[in-house]
């Protein structure tokens, strides 16, 4: 869809012209619920981070959370200059770590630190799979079932190449390019990193921050943990302070994507006039002010504990997220029925990407985003040791709420301004297409006319630096 016809308003455009308006409402309302909820589950990853340093009964995490929204506030204040080059700098250090400690990791698992060769020791004893509810494999299914909640959160973010296409250069050569690009970024950088966790850290580890049973107060990321056990003393305070900063540079992120899709809001009319209003930064500060203001709700960490108000965070942010998915998805599945109503096969030469897995895979996509959605949060149905008896509402509220909410702003939208679904036949694949062919062409000129002059220098860094970058 992005390639066809990259839209300046995201995936919020295609649903609103290939599905129905009332689901472009939803949809970009929903994609900013989960961006103020992700702003303040960020600035609450940091105040336990920090508890590795200072517990929570020396310096109430309050006091981080008011240092660090007043400086991604400030940042964000100050404009897309000042803002991008921090995050170009701040992202080449996130890339740069995670490499190492991938390295790391893997040296460990060999026994290059300690001697202790441990390779897949780990998946035998205490187990690969830890049982959650039931014994045997009963209770390792639910236990890797139950994990969705936090895997659903870790993988969120992958869709906004799908918000940026309005401003890429050549976007139908760059952003086919950028998705590709992202999945082995994600095998490399998500899939190998737990892999190694796993064969370096076992899930009964007293020193996780999630532990049950801790017996120590120190909030140290799985990382942080491998090394410890492989005794490494150096390093465990310099990669938990590396972690601070890449939980702030996501805060920094999310805050100006929350701003941003509420000010875009605005320039559809579905959000008040006001917050369309820039300054001359092009900062829509009355959108980031109101996004600014909701952030406080992190602030809950002053009376509940930082782990038990990030769970309840990342509850929230992955149920608006699936949301957000199963609208692109739904999205895709009436594109393809449209461009078929229309004559564009799905050979065509006018498709400048196409979906691996097609319509099907979007189908398939769809059955599991939905499954997932709907029984992510089942513990609470389940009684436990400690609250037998007691239905835990609060994490089904906040691991449910966001159905409802999105439901309803379909079925408001639609009876306010009395829209209809678009039939396939109807959908406009066209509107603003000949421009963008237009635009296209131009960029192919120059970029021949650069390369026959020997001014391209973009192929040395794509086919290097750029696969990880």
């Amino acid at each position: 869809m992005a390639t066809w016809l990259p839209a300046a308003g995201g995936f919020a455009v295609y649903a609103s012209r290939f599905v129905d308006p009332a689901l472009g409402f939803s949809l970009g309302y929903t994609y900013w619920f989960k961006y103020i909820i992700t702003t303040p589950n960020q600035l609450t990853a940091a105040a336990l981070v920090i508890q590795y340093w200072l517990p929570a009964e020396k310096v109430n995490p309050g006091v981080w959370i008011t240092v660090f929204l007043v400086v991604i506030i400030t940042i964000n204040v100050l404009g897309i200059k000042y803002f991008g080059e921090l995050e170009f700098w701040l992202s080449s250090v996130k890339v740069l770590v995670i490499i190492g400690l991938i390295i790391l990791s893997l040296v460990i698992a060999l026994g290059g630190a300690d001697g202790d060769r441990r390779g897949f020791r780990y998946w035998s004893d205490p187990g690969a799979f830890k049982e959650y509810v039931g014994k045997g494999d009963i209770g390792r299914f639910t236990a890797v079932w139950q994990s969705m909640v936090t895997a659903v959160f870790a993988y969120l973010g992958t869709e906004l190449v799908g918000v940026t296409v309005g401003e890429a250069q050549n976007p139908r050569k760059n952003i086919p390019r950028a998705i590709k690009l992202t999945f082995w970024r994600i095998a490399i950088f998500y899939v190998v990193s737990v892999i190694l966790l796993g064969m370096t850290v076992p899930y009964n580890s007293d020193l996780l921050a999630f532990a049950t049973k801790s017996s120590t107060s120190a909030a140290a990321s799985p990382f942080v943990v491998a090394i410890k056990l492989a005794g490494i003393d150096v390093l465990p305070g310099f990669i938990n302070g590396c972690i601070l900063i890449f939980v702030f540079s996501a805060s920094n992120s999310d805050l100006y994507i929350a701003s941003r899709t509420l000010h875009g809001l605005a320039l559809k009319n579905h959000a008040p006039d006001f917050l369309a209003i820039t300054n001359k930064r092009g900062v829509p500060y009355y959108a980031l002010g109101l996004s600014s203001l909701i952030c406080c709700i992190a602030f809950m960490n002053v009376s509940t504990s930082s782990k038990t108000v990030f769970g309840y965070f990342v509850n929230l942010v992955s149920i608006f997220g699936l949301l957000t998915w199963i609208s692109i998805l739904v999205s895709h599945i009436y594109f393809v029925k449209a461009r078929r109503a229309q004559g564009v096969p799905d050979d065509s030469s006018q498709l400048r990407y196409k979906s691996p897995f097609g319509l099907w895979g979007s189908y398939v996509a769809l059955a599991f985003c939905c499954l997932i959605a709907l029984t992510k949060n089942f513990t609470v149905f389940v009684p436990s040791p400690s609250s037998y008896g007691n239905f835990d509402y609060k994490n089904f509220i906040t691991g449910y709420l966001g159905i409802p909410l999105y439901l309803i702003m379909i079925a408001g939208y639609k009876f306010i301004k009395k829209t209809h679904g678009v039939k396939p036949h109807e959908a406009d694949l066209w509107t603003d297409k000949d421009i963008i062919d237009a635009d296209e062409q131009e960029w192919l000129a120059k970029e021949a006319a650069d390369r026959a002059n020997g001014r391209d220098g973009s192929w040395l860094y794509r086919h290097s630096i750029g696969y990880i970058f």
